[in-house]
């Protein structure tokens, strides 16, 4: 298959839902060759059961770096070597205040969203040297940039994740291997689903409602959609981005030029309160256990 990546090999984590789904198609699209590491087995079999052969899933739980190792390593063996690694995995949020916050908690949080990535790098890198380069993509988030946009947990570990993708950049640009951070805004992903305790079923109901809401929170009056962080991972795993790296890049609608007023939870009118009238709505109409 011809495309922008024809002949490169991808690891995706995350890759079975939201953002990261939305990638493996896409650069399936493009010729690649993508192994989906994510924990979500069910959904990451059928994917590679629908899939000609470019797609495989393996199963990987970011938090222990047997799997991380294992998973670039089977990548590398199967398809012959390794190109791409997107740092994907992780919650859209994990909504608990520092004075609330349990300690264990708080590091299962960092190991998901700090550690995997850093893990994921440190076991990309002989891969990436042997083919000469590649490039490295880790997801931050827009919540890395200012308080007030998610909890302090989530946007502690993303900043960090920020500061981890240039620490990389500069370690790694001898080697010809770039490292850059994709900032999403807000998603109507399965990320959101979970925030508001939503399965996947209900969040798929109301889906229209939040995409309308999400509208509204910045400049571009519309709802961001997995495809464009697809395709901003595209740009970067590609040759066209060959000489950007140590870049954080958001992709917000411009979320980020207005501060994060939307999102003010003392605001009746604002993105988070809108969507809470909706998740309950939806437990009001469940029926009683």
């Amino acid at each position: 298959m011809k495309g922008i990546l024809a002949g490169k090999v991808a690891v995706i984590t995350g890759g079975c839902s939201g953002l990261g789904a939305a990638t493996v198609d896409l650069f399936e699209k493009q010729g690649a060759r993508v192994v989906i590491a994510d924990v979500l087995r069910e959904l990451g079999e059928r994917r590679q059961a629908a899939s000609t052969g470019a797609v495989r899933f393996v199963h990987c739980d970011v938090t222990r770096e047997s799997d991380l190792a294992a998973a670039v390593r089977f990548a590398a063996e199967t398809f012959g070597g390794l190109d791409i690694l997107f740092n994907n995995a992780g919650p859209g949020q994990c909504d608990y205040r520092i004075e609330d916050m349990d300690a264990g908690r708080w590091d299962a949080i960092m190991a998901l969203l700090l550690r995997g990535p850093m893990l994921g790098i440190k076991h990309a890198i002989p891969w990436l040297r042997q083919r000469g380069g590649g490039t490295i993509i880790n997801t931050a988030s827009i919540a890395a940039l200012s308080p007030g946009i998610s909890s302090p947990a989530y946007s502690v570990a993303k900043a960090a994740t920020i500061h981890l993708t240039h620490m990389a950049a500069a370690e790694l640009g001898g080697d010809n291997i770039r490292v850059n951070a994709i900032c999403p805004g807000i998603f109507p992903t399965q990320g959101v689903g979970d925030m508001l305790g939503l399965t996947r079923e209900q969040l798929h109901a109301v889906l229209p409602e939040i995409e309308a809401i999400f509208s509204t929170a910045q400049p571009l009056q519309r709802s961001g959609r997995p495809e464009d962080i697809a395709k901003l991972a595209l740009f970067l795993a590609s040759d066209a981005s060959s000489f950007v790296t140590g870049q954080a890049i958001s992709a917000d609608g411009g979320m980020t030029l207005m501060g994060p007023s939307s999102l003010e939870p003392a605001r009746p009118d604002g993105v988070l309160q809108r969507m809470a009238r909706i998740r309950d709505r939806i437990r009001g109409a469940a029926p009683a256990k």
